[in-house]
């Protein structure tokens, strides 16, 4: 792959999600990665769905383009080519519980005193440090643990996860930034670094208007449902046929959102003088905005506030979304070995974005070139 980053060498030990997700980006952006597998089954998400033409693309999305050798790390002579490839990288990436690689001697010290530039990233449920390291982690048990299910919901109903493994995808897009800073800081100061990224981390980071709520007031957050944690209206609203989302954030968008939909008085109706007053009364507010917009379809009033230049629009369901002629013209849809997976949404104007990549690997399809080439050099 041609990119930014060409030229480096990645050696993957992660599987399934958070840290595939962040090497899938560093090689989308032109680095070669070798994805180190168990001998025999491999990544286990190689057998998750959903399945076109009996292959996953679970797996296809996140390691598309990649190498794969089957190395068993507890064999002394998989465990030397393992030493020989990881002699050559510039970037290592592991999601095993924290102490299983200093267990194999494949940790961040040993490798790290062994060879000063590597940039080792470490990806783990709860991080290296803390009384909860040891914990095993799924998304949805971060998800929880985080408040971000607890924050996530209507008003009446339970706590509900997301739809989209977010403590997952979060972790690799920190993992994927800081590597880059790594790589940034090795160039300044020759020496590399160990990252030690946790999910639970990364999640909390995200609940934003609900921790920065808890620590103002020290009052746990309500859900909200679609509505915003310190601004109104910001929320999903109900027209005639569907609901769509307004998002009107300061004086003069709430003034172009009033006079768009023929309620003047609210602007001189003191709960909705200032952005603070309108979110104390977000349900009066919402209550008769909706009486208005429930006079006409979604289509009408979305045209109606785009002229006005109100933040806005539908709800959109997902073959909607994938299938949207702004989505085509980004290249969000791409063929990776004739599947077809999201794109990269990293536009780069120096380097090309091409609408085919490289298909993912069969299970250590790569493994003798691979030992040939440490063996020739």
């Amino acid at each position: 792959m041609n990119g930014p980053l060409a030229g480096l060498l990645v050696v993957d030990f992660s599987r399934v999600l958070a840290g595939p997700f962040a090497t899938m980006m560093l090689g989308d952006l032109g680095a070669r990665v070798v994805k180190v597998e168990r001998p025999d089954t491999g990544d286990d998400s190689r057998t998750y769905g959903p399945f076109l033409d009996d292959q996953s693309l679970y797996f296809a999305r996140v390691n598309h383009g990649k190498e794969s050798i089957a190395l068993d790390l507890k064999d002394p002579a998989d465990l030397a080519v393992v030493r020989a490839l990881v002699a050559r990288a510039d970037v290592v990436v592991e999601n095993y519980r924290p102490g299983v690689m200093d267990r194999l001697g494949l940790g961040a010290s040993a490798l790290l005193e062994a060879h000063p530039r590597l940039v080792y990233c470490s990806i783990s449920g709860f991080g290296h440090t803390g009384p909860w390291s040891q914990r095993p982690a799924y998304d949805a048990v971060v998800q929880g643990m985080s408040g971000l299910m607890a924050i996530t919901g209507s008003m009446e109903g339970p706590p509900i996860k997301p739809g989209p493994p977010v403590a997952d995808l979060s972790a690799g897009l920190y993992a994927f930034g800081g590597i880059c800073s790594a790589l940034l800081g090795r160039n300044a100061t020759g020496k590399g670094t160990h990252l030690d990224v946790a999910m639970y981390d990364s999640t909390l980071s995200l609940l934003e208007g609900a921790a920065l709520s808890w620590l103002a007031k020290g009052v746990e957050p309500e859900r909200m449902g679609n509505a915003h944690f310190s601004i109104a209206p910001f929320d999903t609203f109900r027209c005639a046929d569907r609901d769509i989302t307004i998002c009107a954030a300061n004086d003069l968008l709430f003034g172009a959102l009033c006079s768009a939909l023929g309620l003047p008085e609210l602007l001189t109706d003191a709960r909705f003088s200032t952005n603070a007053r309108r979110h104390d009364s977000r349900l009066e507010l919402k209550q008769l905005l909706e009486t208005v917009l429930c006079r006409d379809g979604a289509a009408h009033w979305l045209e109606v506030l785009d002229r006005a230049g109100v933040p806005c629009g539908p709800i959109s369901g997902v073959a909607e979304a994938v299938s949207s002629e702004q989505s085509d013209a980004r290249q969000m849809v791409v063929d990776a070995g004739g599947l077809p997976i999201p794109g990269n949404p990293v536009k780069l104007s120096s380097w090309p974005d091409p609408g085919f990549r490289p298909a993912a690997p069969l299970l250590d399809e790569h493994g003798a070139a691979i030992r040939a080439e440490l063996e020739r050099s």
